[in-house]
């Protein structure tokens, strides 16, 4: 499946050495200002050769609008966005046409297709996830009418991790430093590390928190459709992620009920609110009106360039050494993605709120 939501959909497309990548976005409703200097500077959050902790692949990822904006509004047709690839080297994965790279897509959808596209990964590379973001900003324009605001950090790199509460953090922070860690300490920590990791030919994972507030209370379809799990199936489908917890998370069992329930009180805007927010801003799969808090696991990249057994489609054993270019840590990069995939979902909420409510 290539397609996410169910109001405000997405259809992605493309292969990371194909020609080109993007996304289709259905749904929009018309009459959206569609800022395109606001696009690319999403875009350019997540670009490929940003930095010495990232992929040299020189992309400059310009996106071009074929369908759906007319005088810079969305007509409520469909959007169609493209982004041509143009620092291609598929030469560079010849040699593993036939090799399975170890923790990649290759020997699954070798299984599953029966043929798959080694040109550095093809449909399972997280190249195509720049089509998600540029769908996402236009999700983020939506919600900025409500005053929604998404903001995803870098909390830990491998086993150097922020001791600060979320709530304590300078959110300004976040874009003064490659790794893009709001708090400057342990951002020089982190880029070291991965620095560290890259000379070595190894590479790191690591957490990255999302912080989304004034969501409005309400927001969630259960039961199969909970907001907890909506956003829990669009962050998954990032490349390298591996969990993913709201509020306390796995914590929480460290806790007895009296001790983690979130208390009401009437708050000092006359509204009822939570007292304490252990839930991360959703209860019963639906938005309570609190700060909504997750946290999203990143396994270290699967590409290498120290040597690693493997064995070929014809079960021959090989010893590999992969080449070519790859990020030593994807987390910084993928802040913009995490915050794209959470404006999507909100946006397709908001709209099944609003399909059904007076």
């Amino acid at each position: 499946m290539n397609t996410l939501g169910k109001l405000f959909k997405i259809t992605s497309f493309g292969e990371s050495h194909g020609t080109i990548i993007g996304v289709v976005i259905d749904g929009c409703p018309p009459l959206l200002t569609i800022d395109q200097s606001f696009i690319q500077a999403q875009l350019n959050r997540r670009k490929p050769g940003q930095s010495n902790i990232s992929t040299s692949r020189n992309e400059d990822d310009e996106f071009e609008i074929l369908s759906g904006v007319f005088e810079q509004k969305s007509t409520g047709a469909p959007i169609t966005i493209i982004i041509k690839n143009k620092d291609t080297r598929p030469e560079d994965y010849s040699k593993l046409k036939d090799i399975y790279r170890p923790s990649h897509a290759d020997f699954t959808y070798q299984k599953k297709y029966g043929i798959r596209d080694y040109r550095g990964g093809g449909r399972s590379s997280a190249r195509i996830t720049a089509g998600w973001v540029a769908a996402g900003a236009i999700a983020k324009l939506f919600l900025a009418h409500f005053e929604i605001d998404i903001t995803a950090y870098v909390k830990q790199v491998h086993q150097i991790a922020i001791n600060k509460a979320y709530l304590s953090l300078n959110l300004q922070n976040i874009e003064t430093n490659s790794v893009r860690c709001p708090d400057p300490e342990t951002a020089l920590l982190m880029q070291k590390a991965i620095l560290e990791a890259k000379q070595e030919g190894d590479s790191l994972g690591g957490i990255a928190a999302c912080i989304i507030k004034n969501c409005p209370i309400g927001l969630g379809e259960p039961l199969f459709d909970k907001l907890n799990a909506k956003l829990a199936q669009a962050v998954l489908s990032i490349n390298a992620v591996k969990g993913i917890q709201f509020g306390e998370g796995f914590n929480s069992v460290l806790f007895k009920g009296s001790e983690l329930n979130d208390a009401f009180i009437r708050k000092q805007n006359g509204e009822t609110g939570t007292q304490s927010n252990y839930s991360g801003g959703i209860q019963g799969g639906i938005s309570n009106g609190e700060i909504i808090y997750f946290e999203t696991a990143f396994k270290p990249t699967a590409t290498i360039s120290k040597l690693q057994k493997t064995v070929d489609i014809e079960g021959n054993e090989h010893n590999l050494e992969a080449s070519g270019r790859h990020d030593p840590c994807v987390l910084p990069r993928a802040v913009p993605i995490i915050e794209a995939m959470a404006a999507l979902v909100l946006a397709d909420c908001i709209l099944l709120q609003k399909a059904y409510t007076l």
